[in-house]
């Protein structure tokens, strides 16, 4: 039987850190973070299926040598929309500032994509623009990140499986439109 007149015991708990700390403003953000570098993913796969894209409309073009530019033209224009696609995914992924202006402009072009171009468009937009979006895409956060690097982002088990079932499929769809 414990003694009431005993002075109390503290009991030793792990510290949860400050709300303005830098390991508590990351662990806020980092869904965000990894949401946001996910578009970067995502402008960088694009990217390389529209410069591919350009790249077999005009290889036939140029290998004739009878080209005119009204035929060059428009694959051309898609090989440096590729290119803008490219560089905003490399820098998104970098969480760099600059970012947030290119790809808010082609996520409002994206918009125009109905039904499945608008919402993907309108999430990306929401992720660049939000307050959290711009915690995330701001100087200081890249300090945050660099005070914080033993802070990750764990991918669910289940983001894994539908990946490999997603991959799977555009494979088995692949093989069967050559058939």
């Amino acid at each position: 039987m414990e003694d009431p007149y005993a002075s109390p015991q503290t009991v030793e708990t792990a510290a949860a850190p400050e709300p303005d700390s830098p390991e508590a403003i990351r662990k806020k953000h980092l869904n965000h973070e990894a949401s946001v570098k996910s578009i970067g993913l995502l402008y960088m796969l694009g990217g390389i299926l529209l410069l591919l894209s350009a790249a077999g409309t005009l290889a036939p073009l140029v290998v004739n040598g009878s080209a005119t530019w009204q035929q060059i033209a428009l694959p051309a224009g898609i090989a440096v929309l590729s290119l803008g696609y490219l560089v905003c995914g490399f820098g998104i992924r970098g969480l760099k500032p600059w970012t947030k202006i290119p790809v808010s402009i082609l996520a409002a072009i994206g918009l125009l994509g109905f039904p499945i171009g608008t919402l993907i468009s309108a999430y990306i937009l929401y992720l660049i623009l939000s307050k959290k979006g711009a915690m995330v895409l701001s100087p200081a956060y890249k300090e945050i990140i660099r005070a914080t690097p033993h802070i990750r982002y764990r991918t669910s088990i289940w983001i894994w499986i539908l990946l490999a079932l997603f991959i799977a499929l555009l494979i088995f769809i692949f093989f069967m439109t050559r058939g």
